[in-house]
């Protein structure tokens, strides 16, 4: 598996999660303020898809994952 398709995983993994325990509608709903978490991983995939820099990429690189596409960001 390389970063590309672990930080995927990890960003969605998080978003669904905190929607689940932010949401009042949900079964698992415990409180707003995750919201705040689903905004939080949004905006960061928003900086990282303009600035190429993913601090969860980073520590997965140093942890010896293999790094994804390497062409889409000119490294």
């Amino acid at each position: 598996m390389t970063t590309d398709r672990a930080v995927r995983i990890m960003a969605g993994s998080f978003i669904l999660i905190s929607l689940a325990l932010g949401v009042p509608e949900s079964p698992l709903f415990v409180s707003k303020y995750f919201l705040w978490f689903t905004a939080f991983v949004g905006a960061n995939l928003l900086q990282s898809g303009f600035t190429c820099f993913c601090p969860a990429e980073s520590v997965m690189v140093k942890l010896g994952m293999k790094r994804g596409d390497e062409a889409s960001c000119g490294r």
